[in-house]
């Protein structure tokens, strides 16, 4: 049997079963591929001849781009033939650092028929990130546009400079690849563990990492991602993401195509919710994944007020609050299902379409994985552990390892499984929800505190934006939780709301868990999104318990006995 139809098989099997856990859970298996390459055994088979719309791009002012599977096939043929012909190799490491454009797709595809790897990057870098990523990625080559061009301009090295969109002196015109002959005869096969893809992670906590996926961690890893969807051929899926993080691979390239389905992506300056769900009401949109920040700023429109076909609603990224879910099911009839996974793998926790959901959990674990909550020393800990997954076997969707950092790589595959580094419980029915990064989760007179808890008890206050809870330190009890609050847009920062959202709080945590400390701050945030408790933390700690009060800091104990 070929490698494409071991692999459609196991597609096929999960989609039959899309919604029957316990079947698609019990019953499915990776497949066992000794030669595969995603680009050329998946995408092209599906793609002759077939004139569905692969990618479809909106911009803000209303203009489209759109390609089918079949020309996206001969676009990428033609990059491939490009590359090859400056000097791209196997083995070889791209920089691609664009928008959302076209370009991502054709690169992805081309580099993967070469069994050249490519280092995806966010066009919010610096030229500082971009130095430190050319030099530990061992960049050869890199492929960005006219304003990207800019950043890299003060960077001293031999690698190769291609320009979408150009002109840009000193550098290849990406669009001579058009001109290109069509027809591409990949060198050699391409073995399981070839690297495809190398992720610098978002650095939440320590300088970033570097992540190396494979032609199968990836491109068949993500089957797992597809069947957390609820992807069908022939969906218009739309996810909101950035170029140049794991999130944008996961829900805008491999899963999507996996399924047979149409990416579709809609281009904006400054976000605006209404517009977004005009647009997802126009061109029928019938699956959505976006962060929880988006979802928040959502369900400030009036939901009823726009006619969406969405069959299935996602969020991932961190842990969304069980009122936001709330308001869009009541709204739209659809409820969101939260997922989890990282970086390193595919989606390994997830709630799947057609099952029960229960508010605040992550789901349960995804066909393929096997998932553990350990403690320390690698024991069961049937209340509350870290989230690891077993190696044995070993599934597909995890990454190779971690660029050159082998005692790393032996640490977070200690005691045969994964460890990702996330706290969780269970319940007696495998639901799993989230309680925080291991190194977030503080003691407060000896009780435990989860700074997700807090935070989505914080946000449920019609005032809150945003917030993050981190441990600031108290004479008397050591730690105890502070709040830093974003309000929401026309809101100003007093001291009666703090009063409020303390009287607030109390109605809803128990005494150990009360936030004791807040203040009103912006919140420093990766590049990615994602909230860098780390720095808050650090500040905090550093302070000491008689650091001098800021100025839109707030106490519960300046207010006395909260009536």
């Amino acid at each position: 049997m070929s490698s494409t139809e071991i692999f459609r098989r196991a597609r096929d099997f999960l989609i039959q079963h899309r919604t029957d856990y316990a079947t698609a859970y019990r019953d499915f298996t990776w497949p066992v591929l000794d030669r595969f390459n995603w680009a050329l055994d998946w995408f092209d088979v599906i793609a002759e001849g077939n004139e569905r719309t692969a990618v479809h791009l909106v911009e803000e002012d209303g203009s489209e781009v759109k390609v089918s599977y079949a020309q996206l096939a001969d676009r990428s043929n033609r990059v491939a033939m490009y590359l090859r012909h400056h000097g791209v190799k196997r083995g070889d490491r791209v920089l691609m650092m664009l928008p959302n454009c076209i370009q991502i797709w054709e690169v992805m595809l081309a580099t993967m028929k070469m069994g050249v790897a490519v280092i995806p990057a966010s066009s919010l870098l610096t030229p500082e990130d971009l130095a430190d990523r050319i030099e530990r990625g061992r960049v050869g080559h890199v492929i960005t546009d006219k304003a990207g061009s800019e950043k890299f301009s003060g960077l001293a090295g031999t690698w190769q400079r291609h320009v979408v969109g150009g002109p840009a002196p000193g550098w290849s015109s990406f669009e001579q690849a058009y001109g290109e002959w069509p027809a591409f005869i990949p060198h050699g096969d391409s073995l399981p563990a070839e690297p495809i893809l190398l992720y610098f992670t978002s650095g939440t906590t320590r300088k970033p990492k570097l992540v190396i996926h494979t032609q199968l961690s990836y491109p068949v890893g993500h089957l797992s991602t597809m069947y957390w969807l609820g992807l069908m051929e022939g969906d218009v899926h739309m996810n909101v993401s950035s170029p140049g993080w794991a999130k944008h691979a996961w829900s805008n390239f491999f899963a999507p195509f996996n399924a047979g389905a149409t990416v579709f992506l809609y281009n904006y300056a400054r976000f605006n919710g209404g517009k977004l769900m005009e647009v997802l009401s126009t061109h029928r949109v019938t699956t959505l994944c976006a962060p929880p920040t988006v979802w928040r700023m959502l369900i400030l429109e009036d939901l009823t007020k726009y006619p969406v076909k969405l069959r299935e609603v996602l969020s991932a990224g961190e842990p969304l609050n069980p009122e936001v879910i709330e308001k869009v099911r009541a709204a739209w009839g659809v409820t969101i299902r939260d997922g989890y996974g990282q970086t390193e793998t595919t989606a390994q926790v997830g709630n799947s379409p057609g099952q029960l959901l229960k508010p605040g959990s992550m789901g349960r674990p995804l066909p393929g994985y096997q998932v553990a909550l350990l403690d320390e020393e690698g024991h069961s800990a049937p209340e509350e552990g870290e989230i690891c997954i077993s190696l044995s076997p070993r599934p597909t969707g995890i990454m190779a390892g971690y660029d050159g950092d082998d005692n790393l790589n032996d640490f977070v595959t200690r005691h045969g499984y994964f460890h990702t580094g996330d706290v969780a419980t269970r319940d007696a029915e495998g639901y799993i929800t989230y309680v925080g990064r291991a190194d977030d989760v503080f003691k407060s007179s000896d009780y435990r505190i989860s700074p997700f808890e807090l935070e989505s008890a914080l946000i449920e206050h019609e005032a809150v934006a945003e917030a993050a809870i981190v441990p600031s330190p108290d004479d008397v009890k050591g730690l105890v939780p502070k709040a830093f609050i974003i309000l929401k847009p026309g809101l100003a920062p007093t001291r009666a709301l703090a009063l409020e959202i303390f009287r607030f709080l109390r109605l809803r945590l128990a005494p150990y868990k009360r936030v004791r400390r807040l203040e009103f701050s912006d919140l420093p945030k990766t590049v990615s999104g994602k909230i860098k408790r780390v720095e808050l933390r650090k500040r905090e700690l550093q302070r000491g318990p008689s650091g001098a009060r800021r100025e839109l800091e707030f106490w519960q104990d300046d207010f006395g006995e909260l009536k």
